[in-house]
């Protein structure tokens, strides 16, 4: 049985402490589906995926639409998909082309919501890709970089992009904080690589006065690629404390002991931003202009 063939069952981890790695890449082909989960009922921003962004062409463009492009560019990929619980998402995606997934209300984060498309047999994939909506910037090495480690690691269940901060970066970081907004999540992880903490907060904490080079924050990327069994037991769980009081999904598995593979990724001179705020809109047309 391989490592990964006991998962599903909550709290029961007969491997840790022993790793179990494939040989190669090839040694686990899986199907891959990117999933955008989008709602418009944001709590922050109500209608987000339909805000529409400024391209350096003068032309327009709606966020979901940013994001399904960006999700398209990602190579080793088998479908994308938007899933949906709002009908003025579904037909502004019919109109660009996207595949479209209606789910449920009641889907309180895109996890849960990916677990639906996939419970209710609307995808096909034996790794589903949690590409958020509000990423336009993600790019598509990002994304490989994510699928390539699970492929390679059996252990790995759950896997999330992480990006060491630049100056500018942790400055909006700080920025937003000082100003009392809620702004992208910071991540901070043990020497194999898995997550100890998740925080919208600035953590580690550093002396204002003694920015070291390089600077040891990382900025976390709203980006999951889970098995599917790890996806459908997620849904098992209730929202833990911690989860609640940070408003991050992947606290859930955090909480429920299930190691989260931090993947660290190269920004190769790009400039990363999600869009969580109206005042996001100008930060990602700036780096739009910047490419």
């Amino acid at each position: 049985m391989s490592c990964g063939a006991l998962w599903g069952i909550p709290g029961l981890f007969p491997n840790r402490g022993r790793p179990c790695r494939s040989a190669s890449a090839e040694s686990l082909p899986m199907k891959t589906a990117i999933v955008i989960p989008a709602r418009y009922a944001s709590t922050r921003y109500p209608g987000k995926p339909l805000a529409r962004l400024t391209l350096p062409s003068g032309e327009t463009k709606s966020l979901i639409e940013m994001s399904w492009e960006a999700a398209m560019a990602v190579s080793g990929v088998d479908d994308v998909y938007v899933a949906t619980d709002d009908d003025r998402i579904a037909a502004a995606c019919a109109g660009f082309g996207a595949a479209v997934i209606m789910t449920s209300e009641t889907c309180r984060n895109g996890t849960e919501r990916c677990a639906e498309a996939l419970a209710a047999g609307a995808l096909d994939a034996d790794l589903v890709v949690n590409l958020q909506g509000d990423a336009p910037l993600t790019p598509a090495w990002f994304v490989e970089d994510l699928i390539a480690a699970m492929r390679t690691d059996e252990t790995a269940q759950v896997a999330t992009p992480v990006l060491r901060c630049d100056a500018v970066t942790y400055g909006h970081f700080t920025e937003d904080r000082r100003a009392g907004r809620v702004g992208g999540t910071t991540a901070v992880f043990d020497v194999a690589g898995h997550a100890l903490y998740f925080s919208k907060e600035v953590i580690p904490f550093i002396d204002p006065g003694k920015l070291p080079d390089p600077i040891p924050v990382f900025h976390h990327v709203g980006v999951y690629a889970y098995r599917a069994a790890a996806l459908q037991a997620y849904t098992g769980w209730a929202p833990g404390r911690l989860e609640t009081l940070e408003g991050l999904e992947q606290l859930r598995f955090v909480e429920n002991g299930v190691p989260v593979a931090c993947v660290e990724v190269e920004g190769r001179g790009r400039v990363f931003w999600e869009l969580n705020n109206p005042s996001d809109i100008p930060r990602i047309e700036a780096a739009l202009r910047a490419m």
